[in-house]
């Protein structure tokens, strides 16, 4: 656990929200956002194929038109209330930043809302929860109509499904 909380400390920061497009969804009742631009597709889910020792969220892989993807259940990443896939379920495919290239990351969602073009004044900072809490994912908060969207770090969490992979045979996941 010790050794957790070291590599946490050792994360860089998050990248701060930056006014642009954002691709909204749900997840346990509530919305999330990630910039448009990193997203490459929207697809209906398709069959999953387990990978042995990975951590609960990773659902495992998929393959998309021949090329192998990472799956991982973004609620269940997050300690959310899972339910039951149904029609509205997809896959995210967004392309994240990994050992100075990219690649391909599916995350799975309870349904994908809209795109919205978010301001800088529509944005506020990620708050402060005096540390009891992992914010390293969470980009901002936007303030739109009458709703709160929780604005997230694909490339940050890919990073640390990633390393928890490459880690997983020298340590538990916790």
């Amino acid at each position: 656990m010790h050794a957790t909380r070291e590599r946490r400390d050792a994360d860089p920061p998050p990248a701060e929200a930056q006014p642009g497009k954002y691709l909204t969804f749900r997840l346990a009742g509530a919305v999330y956002g990630v910039p448009v631009l990193s997203v490459r597709e929207i697809i209906r889910l398709l069959p999953v194929t387990p990978v042995a020792s990975m951590p609960a969220h990773v659902r495992g892989v998929v393959n998309l038109r021949g090329k192998v993807i990472p799956l991982v259940d973004l609620r269940t990443r997050f300690g959310l209330a899972t339910t039951p896939d149904d029609d509205r379920t997809c896959i995210i495919v967004a392309q994240v930043a990994a050992g100075g290239g990219s690649r391909a990351y599916g995350v799975v969602v309870e349904g994908v809302e809209e795109v919205v073009t978010l301001k800088a004044g529509d944005i506020q900072p990620t708050p402060d929860f005096g540390g009891a809490v992992d914010v390293r994912f969470i980009t901002g908060i936007a303030t739109s109509a009458a709703r709160l969207t929780t604005l997230l770090d694909l490339d940050m969490i890919a990073a640390a499904d990633f390393s928890s992979a490459d880690s997983s045979a020298a340590e538990p996941v916790v």
